[in-house]
């Protein structure tokens, strides 16, 4: 019994939420940078971090510095949802909240340079995670992709965390799934959903990691991460700045200046990250070779894409 009840309760936690929003005024409003035409409500994407604290209710002293972590950067994000703060302080509640990660996943004895190196990757995954939701559904969809995945590693491969941890999480995104992932979203993930769900998915994988003293599984965030690291030296070749909002990423030129709705480029985006993840499975002995290859295969893609129908965005 112990999903369906945390369904209906992240389900009418959301419902709370949503009516908390609508009597704050806490919404998304459409501006020229927007890949949405309508106001909708912000900060939906707080479940995640309900979903994770109704886990550790049920299963207390598990992961205490991660989930210190977790509400540390899922308070400034929220604050930031509510009202703008400067990038500086974000950045320095992120690398706090990567550093509770250390700490949680006992990596103190790697030399300092090995250390810095995690933290600035850490902090640099969560942010593009952050950057890629622009779209009804995309994060859900491809946070969906990433968990199922997990949940598989951990029940037939090897074991590196709480089944129900990913299962509980998992729950709370399916809720999300219900209000988001539709042409026209009940409510938006917000910055405390994306960066929320990162902070999750990047301790997930650095559990997998550490158990296994395997880097490749990170493969699982290729999709997203090609998009996002070639679209910030795309903008950095064309002389743009790279601090202010755009909608150059290749999914935002699908949804904007191709018109493809919303919820198809989501499918897209989920679909081949879980044929990546699937061959990677397929092929695990393969690992770093496997990587390389994608990584080379989703640039490709990238860079074809743009050369067609980037002067789309261009003209508009």
């Amino acid at each position: 019994m112990y999903y369906p009840i945390i369904l209906i309760l992240l389900f009418f936690t959301e419902l709370l939420y949503i009516y908390f929003a609508y009597k704050y005024n806490i919404v998304d409003k459409p501006d020229k940078r927007s890949s949405h035409k309508h106001v909708a409500l912000r900060g939906g994407g707080i479940i995640f971090y309900f979903g994770t604290l109704f886990f550790f209710i049920a299963h207390p002293i598990q992961y205490p510095w991660f989930l210190l972590g977790l509400t540390l950067i899922t308070f400034i994000s929220f604050w930031d949802d509510i009202r703008p703060i400067s990038q500086a302080i974000r950045l320095i509640f992120h690398f706090a909240a990567m550093f509770l990660l250390c700490m949680q996943w006992d990596i103190f004895t790697l030399p300092l340079w090995g250390i810095l190196a995690i933290l600035i990757i850490g902090v640099g995954i969560i942010n593009a995670y952050n950057f890629m939701d622009g779209i009804n559904g995309i994060t859900c969809g491809f946070s969906l992709v990433t968990l199922v995945s997990l949940a598989y590693i951990n029940e037939f491969v090897v074991k590196f965390v709480e089944q129900t941890f990913i299962l509980t999480v998992l729950c709370s995104v399916i809720v999300f799934c219900l209000f988001n992932f539709r042409q026209k979203a009940k409510c938006f993930v917000g910055d405390v959903g994306s960066v929320g769900i990162a902070f999750i998915i990047v301790f997930m994988i650095g559990l997998l990691i550490v158990k296994t003293n395997d880097f490749t599984w990170l493969v699982f965030l290729s999709v997203y991460g090609i998009d996002s690291v070639l679209t910030i030296i795309h903008r950095i070749i064309i002389h743009e700045d790279i601090r202010f909002p755009h909608r150059c990423h290749l999914y935002q030129i699908m949804a904007n200046e191709l018109g493809i709705p919303h919820v198809k480029v989501a499918f897209v985006y989920m679909g081949m990250q879980s044929v990546i993840n699937i061959g990677y499975l397929e092929f695990r002995e393969f690992g770093y070779w496997y990587l390389l290859i994608s990584i080379f295969t989703l640039s490709i893609i990238y860079v074809i894409f743009m050369k067609k129908y980037f002067k789309l965005h261009l003209n508009v």
